[in-house]
């Protein structure tokens, strides 16, 4: 069957409607769809210095891509990236190739920081010290560089490459773990109440699902090859988009109607919530958090401890 709008070859059929479309309209559709995304939710306002987190994978370098073709159409808002290296190796180390390459090309200024810098070693040893999974110390570790160094950057918004799939599986993963009023800050501009100490996140491929995504990533030639995070299945996380990728299978359009659904949930969510959660300055660093001593910093502790222990034991 072609292309619904041609007589083309199609190269992907839409979930949500079983539309097929060839390379031309896809790329028409993708990218008109991210665009009516950010102007309907407003995600940039005139004269944001938005910082783009780059890891040099498909979303992000989809958003970055879109998000400079914007720029250079409007010139209404500047736009910068931000990597942060983890230290995996194998993994980072070679698709940040692929974000300082964009980088270079689009003359688009590149910030890299790293785990081992800022926290005195990478993500790699981390693992090797402690019993700690993966995502449990480097999501916590990444949100708090992003919102660090994108306030010592100066960015008025911060865009991530969070698609559908992946706010349908936080959603899910939130339901679960009865942690409801965490969701009221997610959406395709994140909080719930503006705080100067946070850098508010916006996602502008919220309603892109990852195959899409993935799709138009491939068709314009961004990124070399297609790397996921050796630590991606061995998580929470993992089994619910697993179990995600299960119900999608078998009924199609089940990602979109979690989605959906939440969004119009999500204003009430967010006027239940907005003076549930007081926001401290944690009491080593500094940085905002709920508790008094923040996520990140309980960490570091953590593994500070281990160190010393086994340096006294040895």
């Amino acid at each position: 069957m072609p292309c619904k709008n041609c007589l083309e070859k199609p190269v992907i059929q839409l979930t949500n409607n079983n539309i097929k479309l060839c390379k031309q309209h896809f790329i028409r559709y993708f990218e008109r769809k991210v665009l009516n995304t950010i102007h309907n939710y407003k995600l940039i306002d005139k004269n944001d210095k938005v910082g783009v987190a780059v890891s040099g994978g498909k979303d992000s370098l989809t958003v970055l891509n879109i998000l400079t073709m914007l720029r250079n159409k409007t010139r209404k808002f500047s736009i910068e990236a931000i990597a942060i290296d983890e230290g995996i190796k194998g993994y980072r180390d070679k698709t940040l190739q692929d974000a300082k390459k964009f980088c270079k090309d689009n003359k688009i200024k590149l910030s890299i920081f790293s785990y081992k810098e800022e926290f005195g070693s990478t993500l790699d040893n981390f693992l090797k010290k402690s019993k700690f999974k993966a995502c449990s110390v480097c999501g916590p570790f990444r949100r708090y560089l992003l919102n660090k160094k994108s306030k010592e950057l100066g960015f008025t918004k911060l865009a991530t490459g969070h698609n559908l799939d992946d706010e349908a599986q936080t959603i899910m993963m939130n339901y679960f773990r009865r942690n409801i009023e965490t969701s009221a800050r997610l959406g395709p501009i994140t909080g719930v109440v503006r705080d100067k100490r946070f850098i508010r996140r916006i996602k502008p491929l919220y309603f892109m699902t990852q195959k899409e995504v993935a799709t138009y990533a491939f068709l314009k030639g961004l990124t070399s090859e297609f790397i996921e995070c050796p630590h991606s299945t061995d998580s929470y996380r993992g089994d619910v988009m697993e179990m995600l990728n299960d119900f999608e299978a078998k009924y199609p359009g089940t990602k979109h109607s979690i989605i959906t659904s939440f969004i119009e949930l999500l204003p009430l969510l967010k006027k239940s919530y907005k003076n549930y959660m007081p926001i401290n300055n944690c009491e080593i660093c500094g940085e905002p958090c709920s508790q008094k001593i923040c996520q990140t910093c309980k960490i570091v502790e953590i593994l500070k401890n281990k160190k010393e222990n086994v340096q006294a034991n040895s």
